[in-house]
């Protein structure tokens, strides 16, 4: 069962700012993504892991987060992941048992035991280059 999505804006509030400052360290990342109505630019801090040429991240509040409807509106999006900037294109949904083969240890066994995430995306990297 996914985190209930009521408690975003305590997350938004507190705990994003703090862990945007992990990014780029292990398998924290700052996703860059554009609101689709505003046009704002925003930062979400995520764990994301890499499986090849995508991104596969556990959609632990569920699919009706902003940051997925924003990247779903403008077809992708940045990420800084570990010392590079990832250029992505848009996600695709992935099958619950693709999605958990693709975490490692620990978390697989976490999300499989808790059932925290059921919903996976991928996100295909574009490009990358080195982070500023």
């Amino acid at each position: 069962m996914p985190a209930p999505i009521g408690v975003t804006p305590l997350v938004k509030r507190f705990a994003n700012p703090l862990l945007v400052n992990l990014a780029g360290h292990g398998w924290f990342v700052e996703l860059e993504h554009v609101g689709r109505k505003s046009g704002t630019p925003h930062r979400t801090p995520l764990m994301a892991f890499r499986h090849g040429d995508v991104m596969t991240i556990a959609l632990t509040y569920g699919p009706d987060v902003q940051w997925l409807k924003n990247l779903r509106a403008t077809g992708g999006g940045r990420m800084h992941w570990r010392g590079r900037m990832l250029h992505l294109g848009a996600p695709r949904d992935l099958a619950t048992e693709d999605g958990l083969a693709r975490m490692p240890q620990p978390v697989r066994s976490v999300l499989d035991v808790t059932g925290l995430a059921t919903e996976f995306v991928e996100l295909p990297i574009v490009s990358e280059r080195p982070f500023r």
